[in-house]
């Protein structure tokens, strides 16, 4: 269990915080869910999506709602079969493929197809039909070909999306760029608290359905079920295919391989059992490669641009260390990634032919030394964003590869041994922006310049950052401990612990370079996107640079 009791903070700050859902959830903010998962009306409720790009097929997914009582986890409707067209066009003149798929109450209704004979780097339309009702239309895009030349890939960034603590304005100014090839998103895409245990600060601005925390089938389905309502992650969805990652709140809070920090055994029932049934509900309503028994982590080749190497950094994990201090920390016996995966991770770096090694990355690699010179205040506030312990006045984020430093070891170790250039790791889970140096050793860098890869973490899409938890306004107090945590590391060049929002990565022969944009409101639907900052990392340097 992590030292620093989240469960319980939560609970604590949020009990007067759900009292004033009604008021905060009110007003005149426009319509921003479909039908309500206790409501169903037949159809498709739930969107559109396409995911797991290869050259040749991209899985397709929906979710179709038969009769009144097929609501989202209540086992209930009939079986139905649902037709599926993909077209070369959006008017289906020029059809592609075309098929049908039974689905039923064992699956909660979802759809998974995975369309074959495409042709790569292509544009593709497909829709649902079934019960009388035909789907939205979407759009994906299959992958180049294998080993082909690709000039540019653009992707967009995103990470730690709660519906408790506002709108994914983030999701719907992605989806109206149009032109990115595909969506990344590295971990919590939904989270699994109850009403009033995790918001905005103090204010619950769209509450949990179901109005518990996640521990059963039946809540999962529904809590899936609920985002996928959300208009602006329907149309990211329905425009760009998403690959995907889970990090803990997937499942609950600080999750290992054997347990976490928001679960009880007993009185939630066994973790096994828990586990299983978040599977379950996350290969039903995600358009994901994965079924239950398999393994999510997975790579993806663009051309010979790029490869995406997407970890899964808790279903193999030991439990967390006690504290930064304790000497497990650095035991070979403790993993972070189990052997297979670790191994599939490092053979794929040394066979890759693609130029850039991208790694969709759930929690930081790059070693984090806290400042010691933060004040109480500020510490407290840097402990509850990054799920930290303080040791002598020191803390530790041991839920991350500082906490499994046998691990990074050997991952840094076999890019340095083999001479291994442009790996990029791209990271989510701590709420807040971060461009590093992945140094070779982090205590006699930059005197030696030594740096192996690079690290770039993307911003939470509404999850609380460090102003919230200060209860201080956006790039105040938060400017002097991102200074403090710079100086403390060297190789960390840019910071930001306040803004929420996505980001944009363009990867070319040349460089790859990140845009972070961020939001001016998470609570409103009326939310800007400013584009912050830009950093780069120049092909062949293993070092980030900004750019604006």
């Amino acid at each position: 269990m992590s030292p620093l009791n989240r469960r319980d903070l939560l609970r604590t700050a949020g009990v007067l915080a759900f009292a004033g859902v009604a008021t905060a959830t009110a007003g005149s903010q426009p319509a921003q869910s479909a039908t309500l998962t206790g409501t169903a009306v037949p159809g498709f409720q739930h969107g559109v999506a396409s995911g797991d790009p290869l050259p040749s097929s991209v899985l397709l997914w929906t979710r179709i709602t038969p009769t009144l009582e097929a609501v989202p986890g209540s086992g209930l409707g009939p079986d139905v079969i649902v037709n599926w067209e993909v077209a070369e066009d959006s008017g289906f003149l020029r059809m592609a493929a075309r098929g049908a798929v039974r689905t039923g109450p064992a699956r909660d209704h979802t759809v998974k197809v995975v369309p074959g004979g495409l042709r790569p780097g292509t544009n593709y339309w497909y829709r649902f039909i079934a019960a009388g009702a035909t789907s939205a239309t979407g759009r994906t895009r299959t992958a180049p070909a294998a080993g082909a030349a690709v000039d540019r890939l653009r992707m967009g960034v995103v990470s730690c999306a709660n519906w408790q603590a506002g709108y994914f304005s983030a999701y719907r100014y992605l989806a109206d760029r149009g032109d990115l090839d595909v969506v990344l998103h590295l971990g919590d895409y939904l989270y699994e608290y109850a009403p009033g245990e995790y918001q905005a600060r103090d204010v619950v601005v769209r509450p949990h359905d179901p109005a518990v925390e996640m521990t059963t089938l039946s809540h999962y389905r529904r809590r899936h079920a609920q985002y996928k309502t959300d208009l602006d992650l329907q149309a990211l969805h329905s425009a760009v295919p998403f690959v995907v990652t889970w990090d803990d709140h997937e499942f609950a809070n600080d999750a290992w391989s054997g347990g976490a920090e928001n679960h009880t055994e007993g009185a939630e029932g066994t973790w096994s059992a828990r586990r299983a049934w978040s599977q379950q509900a996350y290969a039903e309503w995600m358009p994901v490669r994965f079924e239950p028994g398999g393994h999510i982590y997975r790579r993806f080749e663009y051309g010979s641009l790029a490869s995406i190497s997407m970890l899964d950094l808790r279903s193999y994990r030991s439990q967390q260390a006690s504290s930064g201090v304790d000497p497990a920390i650095g035991s070979p016996a403790r993993t972070l990634t189990g052997d297979a995966q670790m191994t599939w991770l490092l053979d794929g770096f040394s066979s890759q032919t693609t130029q850039w090694k991208l790694v969709g990355n759930p929690v930081m690699i790059s070693p984090v030394r806290f400042p010691s010179t933060l004040s109480t205040q500020e510490v407290g506030a840097v402990q509850q964003l990054l799920g930290s312990t303080t040791i002598d006045g020191v803390p530790y984020n041991v839920d991350q590869w500082d906490g499994y430093t046998a691990d990074r070891s050997r991952v840094i170790s076999h890019l340095r041994d083999n001479a291994i250039t442009d790996a990029v790791f791209l990271t989510g889970d701590i709420h807040s922006g971060w461009a590093c140096d992945v140094p070779a050793d982090p205590l006699t860098y930059p005197a030696n310049g030594a740096s192996v890869a690079t690290e770039l973490v993307c911003t939470s899409v509404t999850s609380d950052n460090l102003d919230d938890i200060l209860r201080t306004p956006q790039r105040t107090s938060s400017i002097a401990v991102e200074e403090a945590f710079k100086g403390a590391n060297p190789h960390v060049k840019y910071l930001d612990f306040d803004s929420h929002g996505f980001s944009v990565l363009e990867v070319t022969p040349g460089a790859l370079r990140m845009d972070w944009y961020v939001l001016s409101e998470r609570t409103s639907r009326a939310s800007t996107s400013t584009l912050s900052t830009s950093w780069q990392v120049a092909a062949g340097t293993q070092s980030v640079s900004r750019v604006l």
